[in-house]
């Protein structure tokens, strides 16, 4: 395996190539439950919102500089009781999976999600994506409930699986 390197992604730098680990998984996959490719545009908006946030970009990259695989998270629900709960997720482009890049990715988001003071991560899967519920699993989310028929893509219902981690933090939470 070549040598791997774990970036901060950025609008400059990385907008292209998320686009297309995005778009392929909208065309090819349920792993989005989107019906039509992105258009470049809208990466300007989608790391508007990851910055006013405060939100992490996570990224690994090859030797090249190349991205291999992504994944942010953000917020849950907009209500403010659920500031302490964040609903994350991971691509990997198409030829380089199965290399464990999502599991590099996660754990860096997990250890983000700790710094952050963040208390729930939640994983909206697929319910048929085995390769992510096992991930999921592998570190530590458990199943917490699955919205049968919740969405409709390539002529069929798809049930949404929700996975939760719950971290040790924040130390000291706070209503307000």
């Amino acid at each position: 395996m070549s040598e791997h390197t774990i970036v901060h992604c950025t609008f400059e730098r990385h907008a292209d190539a998320i686009l297309e680990i995005f778009n392929d998984a909208i065309v090819n996959s349920t792993a989005l439950y989107d019906y039509q490719p992105r258009a470049p545009q809208s990466m300007v908006g989608w790391f508007d919102a990851k910055r006013a946030g405060g939100f992490p970009v996570i990224g690994v990259e090859d030797s090249d500089g190349v991205l291999l695989a992504f994944g942010s998270y953000g917020t849950f629900r907009a209500w403010p009781a659920y500031k302490y709960t964040v609903e994350h997720s991971v691509y990997v482009h198409k030829d380089h999976r199965g290399h464990g890049l999502g599991r590099t990715v996660m754990r860096e988001l997990i250890a983000a999600a700790r710094q952050n003071d963040v208390h729930a991560m939640m994983g909206g899967i697929d319910a048929t994506n085995a390769g992510s519920i096992a991930l999921h699993e592998q570190l530590g989310f458990k199943h917490v409930g699955t919205l049968p028929e919740v969405g409709f893509k390539f002529g069929r219902w798809l049930d949404l699986a929700f996975y939760q981690l719950l971290l040790d933090t924040p130390a000291h939470p706070v209503d307000g």
